[in-house]
């Protein structure tokens, strides 16, 4: 909800109300890694939740990453059920613009999914990222284990320390359980954008800050 340029997270009472069922269909595969999108997947793969801006290129950022089985992008955090992306936008449904990473703890473990997802954006702006202002642009981490919980928690405080150092202000990352916070897919045409669209837009960047392991500037 936009009261003027600021953005304001609605109330249950004040989001949309949704729908029981999903009103589009999301592709059976991976356009880049050519595995299933939606599960169940292999019991020895994990799943990781992480919001850093415009869903685009954040998704791209994971893709690319040794050890991720599949990547897809949706709605969390909020109120409305199955809702659609001009819904989020309006700011009436409380998700953020998230990516659902499903990769492989053996090669890829989850810390080093956050080092790439705190590396890839600021967490220090609320309700935006860069010039994408409203609130489905807020940093959000929602682990779906208490080990995951632990070890973004960790990462965090440390992260933020770095960041203090540099000259950063406090990080505003919302870090709640998935459990409870339902991850709704998005429209096909959202599914891997950048592969489909090259030279889309892609608003994400980071701060230049490195995340422990490692607390120096980061190359670029």
């Amino acid at each position: 909800m936009l009261f003027g340029r600021t953005p304001v997270l609605p109330t249950p009472e004040q989001a949309l109300q949704g729908r029981p069922e999903p009103i589009f269909t999301v592709p059976d595969r991976h356009t880049v890694l050519g595995n299933p999108l939606l599960g169940p997947y292999p019991e020895v793969l994990e799943t990781a939740d992480f919001a850093l801006g415009c869903f685009w290129g954040a998704e791209r950022k994971f893709w690319r990453l040794p050890g991720v089985w599949t990547t897809l992008v949706g709605y969390q955090g909020g109120y409305t059920e199955h809702p659609t992306y001009e819904e989020v936008c309006s700011g009436l449904t409380g998700h953020t613009e998230v990516v659902r990473v499903v990769h492989d703890p053996a090669v890829l473990p989850y810390d080093r999914l956050l080092k790439t997802f705190w590396e890839s954006h600021d967490p220090t702006q609320g309700f935006r990222q860069g010039n994408d202002v409203g609130t489905q642009y807020r940093s959000a981490l929602y682990p779906h284990t208490p080990t995951q919980a632990e070890t973004a928690e960790a990462s965090r405080d440390a992260y933020q320390k770095v960041l203090t150092g540099s000259g950063y202000g406090t990080i505003t990352t919302e870090l709640l359980p998935a459990q409870g916070r339902p991850f709704y897919p998005a429209e096909a045409y959202h599914q891997q954008y950048l592969d489909k669209n090259p030279g889309g837009y892609c608003g994400v960047g980071g701060t230049g800050v490195s995340c422990p392991i490692g607390v120096t500037k980061a190359e670029g």
